[in-house]
């Protein structure tokens, strides 16, 4: 029964019938100063372990890195990851080496955000906000299309536009205290 106050002559109220949303469709991106490298999709059900990261590296982002940025494997594809522990584990810096990347570090309970999640991952959200899907490939067409309807000039710009303390944190070798 409505706790609502209502005439015994009112009409009853109208039932919605609702949608549910896709739900949460989990994404890494890895971009550079001239667009996304990858952009990966982790499949319902899984969760981000050492593994599965140890495995995207080698078997998603080194030959999306080979076709679309042709040389950097040569010269060292730099990665910035923050300190989760799938990318701090054993296996994972142990691909990072075999794979000849250069993993800068994130300060240790560093209160900054990492790039992607500073750059594209707050405007992304801001854009997705209050819209709803029926699927999760319809969340990933849209996403898709965001990150491809960015201007050229976007990516440079997050790459220049760190927060002041993570660029001398780089410099420092990862301290934000000069020795």
């Amino acid at each position: 029964m409505s706790k609502e106050w209502r005439y015994t002559s009112s009409p009853k109220p109208k039932k919605f019938h609702t949608q549910p949303s896709a739900g949460k469709v989990m994404l890494t991106v890895f971009w550079d100063e001239r667009g996304v490298i990858l952009e990966h999709y982790m499949h319902r059900g899984n969760t981000v372990t050492s593994a599965t990261y140890a495995d995207l590296l080698k078997n998603h982002l080194h030959p999306a890195v080979k076709s679309k940025r042709h040389g950097h494997l040569s010269t060292g594809v730099p990665l910035h990851l923050d300190n989760a522990r799938p990318h701090t584990a054993r296996s994972t810096v142990a691909t990072i080496q075999d794979l000849s990347f250069e993993c800068h570090p994130h300060p240790p309970y560093s209160p900054d955000l990492a790039p992607s999640d500073f750059h594209v991952f707050g405007p992304l959200k801001e854009m997705m906000g209050g819209k709803s899907s029926r699927s999760d490939k319809e969340v990933q067409q849209a996403v898709h299309e965001w990150l491809l309807s960015q201007p050229k000039e976007f990516f440079p710009r997050g790459t220049h536009a760190l927060p002041k303390c993570w660029n001398t944190c780089m410099e420092l070798s990862g301290d934000y205290v000069e020795k």
